[in-house]
């Protein structure tokens, strides 16, 4: 019987309209016919209806009956599924999402969240797990975590109007969504699951992984391995939470993302990855690899989004979306490297922004406000891991963390100003003396030595693999006092073009072939 196929409708209670009248004992009858079939499933591994459940079942039943209260609590539920311990945390666990999604979570719902993700973890890395889940599931679970990571923190962080009681609990649960434990379970997922190793045997012939999406057909379990997997995105979430972004990059190092993996079986997951391994570049200064990749996807969710339109995620995809196209923005204004992106992308970025990087490109007083702007409509929402002084006054230290990365930021743009005098002169001649351009420039020739030095020293960086590596559009090298100015010059590409022209004859063709002729 296919998971989309049950009928929700009966057996809803009255109750189910508001939250007062919420009773976490009570369990409906679609939900006891949800926990069984998806306990069912799960024990027969059958990867195929857990996922209709999960992706679709548990949304049409939270829209319908739960839009405002939480599911039945775990207790009621259990007699359903022998009291099933795995079960029962893995049930919990989409409580908790629930919760966070639909509802504000208390401080104690928020402590006993992180418990359960203790346990949960605990017997995917200690105990015999013989399940195989879903990728969504699995990424769900790792994106969730590092969400409700963030957002704890995010709410430790707003001290002035909390109570003594609340207080008094995070005293008590010190432990709770800490920074090393959060980060140590992310590591120990990837190191017990050998993820690491399992991807060089891949690329040796040794192991299918990616080319099974990470499920095993014979008969073991997915659950460690994807996990393992899913946790070196997690743990570059966190990094660039933190504002370590070179470490956050070194977790991501295994998972080839010119390539397609695992990574991007799930939407999600995809744009999550991009999304932060492209923030991360741009705060590198490797501006040329950021304008790569945030170019790949946004041409990929352009051509894909309208299959996603009836997914859960489809809001965050499009926020996602237009933040990643913000940071092309910048990144773009930075370093004006337009031949690293499709023509598609980039008249979406005109009509979007357009206007906007035009003004940029002044470095004038309006420029950092739209620099600002951009920067922390697209960031992510940085942290501050640390516990909070509870001496009084109490004080909100909640945007000390994006305080901290926007000056950053603010201040390498400034340092840009004055390079962008110098790339003018530098488009328009081939060969320059020093002595010419520094009266252009009205500064004197030592000033200028510095100038060009610091050029030089911001369009270019350190790569992953500790090389040198340039993001100049034009550069330039010095001899005799004399500048001679190299500008570079990507290839011109014709076989995307002529594709899409094959494609279209082809089109054409078939066209004709369906007209009768009389």
């Amino acid at each position: 019987m296919a998971a989309v196929g049950y009928d929700y409708e009966d057996g809803m209670p009255s109750s189910a309209d508001g939250g007062l009248s919420y009773d976490p004992s009570f369990v409906p009858d679609p939900v006891k016919s949800f926990v069984v079939h998806l306990y069912r499933h799960i024990r027969e591994k059958n990867v195929y209806e857990i996922h209709q459940m999960y992706e679709t079942s548990f949304h049409t039943l939270s829209d319908r009956m739960f839009k405002d209260t939480p599911w039945p609590s775990v207790e009621a539920v259990a007699q359903y599924v022998d009291n099933d311990h795995v079960f029962c945390l893995l049930y919990r666990e989409m409580w908790y999402r629930h919760l966070y999604a639909r509802l504000s979570p208390t401080l104690k719902q928020r402590i006993d969240s992180w418990d359960n993700y203790c346990s949960l973890f605990q017997v995917v890395l200690h105990g015999v797990v013989n399940m195989q889940l879903p990728n969504q599931w699995l990424w769900d679970m790792v994106d969730e975590f590092v969400y409700q990571f963030q957002s704890f923190c995010q709410y430790r962080a707003k001290m002035k109007n909390k109570t003594e009681q609340e207080i008094a609990l995070l005293r008590q649960h010190d432990q709770a969504w800490n920074v090393y434990g959060v980060l140590n379970f992310l590591q120990a997922l990837m190191e017990k699951s050998s993820i690491i190793q399992i991807l060089e045997q891949e690329k040796e012939g040794l192991e299918q992984f990616t080319a099974t999406d990470g499920y095993d057909y014979n008969g073991g379990s997915n659950v460690l391995k994807v996990l393992g997997y899913f946790s070196m995105v997690g743990l570059l979430r966190v990094h660039c939470l933190l504002g370590d972004y070179q470490t956050g990059l070194k977790c991501l190092l295994p998972i080839d993302i010119s390539q397609q993996g695992v990574y991007t079986s799930v939407i999600g997951s995809h744009i999550t990855t991009i999304y932060h391994y492209g923030f991360a570049n741009l705060m590198l200064r490797r501006y040329v690899e950021a304008i790569r990749e945030f170019n790949k996807i946004l041409l990929y969710i352009y051509k894909t989004k309208q299959y996603h339109q009836k997914s859960p995620q489809y809001e965050q995809i499009l926020k996602k979306n237009e933040q990643m196209y913000a940071l092309l923005t910048i990144s773009l204004s930075l370093c004006p490297q337009v031949k690293l992106v499709d023509e598609t992308v980039n008249s979406q970025l005109r009509e979007k922004y357009g206007e906007k990087m035009s003004r940029m490109q002044r470095y004038d007083d309006e420029s950092f406000a739209l620099y600002d702007e951009l920067f922390s409509y697209a960031c992510p929402k940085f942290i501050t891991p640390s516990a909070p002084s509870y001496e009084e006054p109490l004080v909100n230290y909640n945007q000390d963390a994006y305080r901290l990365q926007l000056k950053l930021f603010l201040y390498e743009v400034k340092q840009q100003q004055q390079l962008s005098v110098v790339r003018t002169f530098l488009k328009v001649y081939s060969t320059i003396s020093l002595e010419k351009l520094a009266s252009y420039m009205e500064v004197d020739e030592s000033t200028l030595r510095t100038i060009l030095m610091t050029y030089k020293h911001k369009t270019h960086s350190v790569g992953a693999d500790g090389k040198t590596i340039s993001n100049a559009d034009i550069d330039f090298y010095i001899d005799d006092d004399l500048i001679h100015v190299v500008e570079s010059k990507t290839p011109k590409r014709y076989g995307d073009y002529f594709l899409r022209q094959i494609v279209k004859l082809e089109a054409v063709i078939g066209d004709m072939d369906r007209v009768k002729l009389e």
